[in-house]
């Protein structure tokens, strides 16, 4: 469990929900397709409707992705589970309720791992259900009117619910990163938040260390991990200040304006006996058998904290290392490969976390758009370390390779003049005339004045116009002034 932030002497106590729109070709209960951007109320058959005579039918691959999470959470996965009717009314909402899971859910219990600096944290889950979604309400204010699109209704849901582990705003995006990560390596979900597919609804709370929970209000629909932030801290100040002004905190659900970058009430928040849950008499109780978890267990990708483990074990990575670059199976992957091509993990990984990182950050694409292949990044790191060519050069051919001007790498070195220079005697006559030119320089450093050597190694990479190679250059003049 994660452990305290006082914030001006109060407690955060944050649970987080989350809606994973589960990666199916079809509905939960019918056979209407589940694809983004189509036309309003063109993916919504009798079923999604609430058509008089329609019953649900369960979508078997979504109660796959349900195992596969379960599994990657070391979670349990219910044998048996119920589905129910959660009762509210609202346009988008067909049928005047919503089919979800609520006493005995699919997955129970699990936990999610991750780091916030150096520091591991952990958050314990309470459970994940299988539900559906509701439809769209779309709002025109220029014709003062509302409409429906009931597309999204009965799109596939887990819903997966923390307990009040969270402290701060900084442990909250953590952990949704990392059931981001977990949710789109496993493959049960796109990850989309611009498109809803991963939503997230944030519970805050504050109190006075060792007091009974604060009372929560719940910010719904968190969709990017910048808001999530900001809407997180704005609640907790907001929060602070209506209690040292001496009012009390109502439930609600709130919503973030990015513009103003405030929450706002929307509506007081419903408790579970406000829903009036029944079991669904229309679906029967779920039965997922131990052999059916055994061939879902078996299809599994190796999961994130695995392979960093291996990285650990296989390359002797440091764990910073190992577990930054299992942020995502293709970054994993590019990263595996490069260090198997060129024989040099580390010099590997800082590369991959390094120069390629930045230039991905900068371009706001994914490793998988990478302009330089893992083949050609290990052709570069070959060359650093056989001394062909320096670190700064090897940045110079970076920039070549990525600007797509040419693919081979010893090809940009010849081309640009990028050699180290390995000619021993020469660079022993460069060394000999600094030390010549630069009298008061040698007799500082020979005075114990480090900064002096610096400057002749300066003069030295100047005079051999930054072909020398600097470890070379260190020990010869070390040699020369011994």
């Amino acid at each position: 469990m994660s452990t305290s932030k006082l914030i001006q002497g109060y407690e955060v106590v944050i649970g987080f929900e989350t809606h994973a729109q589960l990666a199916t070709q079809s509905k939960i209960f019918s056979r209407a397709p589940t694809a983004f951007g189509a036309e309003p109320n063109t993916q919504a058959c009798a079923v999604d409707l609430a058509l008089p005579g329609t019953l649900p039918v369960m979508n078997r691959e979504a109660v796959a992705c349900a195992i596969r999470l379960g599994l990657a959470l070391g979670s349990h996965v219910a044998p048996y589970s119920v589905f129910a009717r959660k009762n509210y009314f609202y346009p988008d909402l067909p049928k005047g309720y919503q089919i979800s899971q609520f006493e005995i859910p699919v997955v129970q219990g699990g936990e999610v791992s991750f780091y916030l600096g150096d520091e591991k944290k952990t958050v314990r889950l309470v459970r994940a259900h299988l539900e559906e979604d509701a439809g769209k309400s779309l709002h025109e204010d220029f014709i003062g009117q509302s409409g429906i699109d009931l597309n999204r209704a009965g799109t596939p849901l887990l819903e997966i619910v923390t307990e009040p582990d969270i402290r701060s705003s900084e442990e909250a995006v953590a952990y949704a990163r990392e059931l981001h990560k977990i949710v789109t390596w496993i493959g049960i979900c796109d990850g989309n938040m611009q498109e809803g597919s991963f939503r997230c609804d944030a519970n805050v709370s504050v109190r006075k260390p060792g007091q009974p929970l604060g009372t929560r209000r719940e910010i719904k629909n968190l969709n990017s991990f910048k808001f999530m932030q900001q809407a997180i801290d704005y609640e907790i100040r907001w929060q602070i200040e209506q209690i040292e002004d001496g009012h009390a905190i109502q439930q609600a659900t709130v919503l973030f304006d990015p513009d103003t970058g405030e929450t706002r009430a929307m509506r007081t928040k419903e408790d579970a006996a406000d829903y009036r849950y029944f079991p669904d008499p229309d679906l029967p109780p779920l039965h997922i058998s131990e052999q059916w978890i055994e061939q879902e267990r078996a299809q599994m990708p190796e999961l994130p904290r695995a392979m960093a483990a291996r990285f650990m074990a296989d390359y002797g990575l440091p764990e910073y290392d190992a577990t930054t670059l299992t942020q995502s199976k293709a970054m994993g992957a590019y990263f595996e490969a490069t260090a198997k091509e060129c024989g040099q993990a580390k010099l590997a990984s800082n590369w991959v976390m390094g120069e390629l990182s930045r230039r991905l950050n900068t371009e706001e694409i994914g490793i998988e758009q990478a302009k330089v292949s893992s083949t050609q990044l290990a052709a570069l790191i070959r060359r650093i370390q056989d001394g062909t060519i320096s670190n700064n050069a090897a940045k110079q051919v970076f920039d070549v390779l990525w600007s797509g001007e040419a693919t081979e790498v010893d090809a940009v070195i010849e081309a640009k003049g990028l050699k180290q220079m390995n000619d021993t005697g020469a660079l022993e006559k460069i060394v000999d005339e600094v030390i010549a030119a630069n009298p008061d320089n040698v007799a500082q450093f020979k005075s114990g004045k480090d900064k002096a050597f610096n400057a002749l190694v300066g003069q030295v990479m100047k005079a051999s116009k930054g072909k020398a190679n600097p470890q070379q250059v260190n020990d010869l003049l070390r040699a020369r002034l011994a």
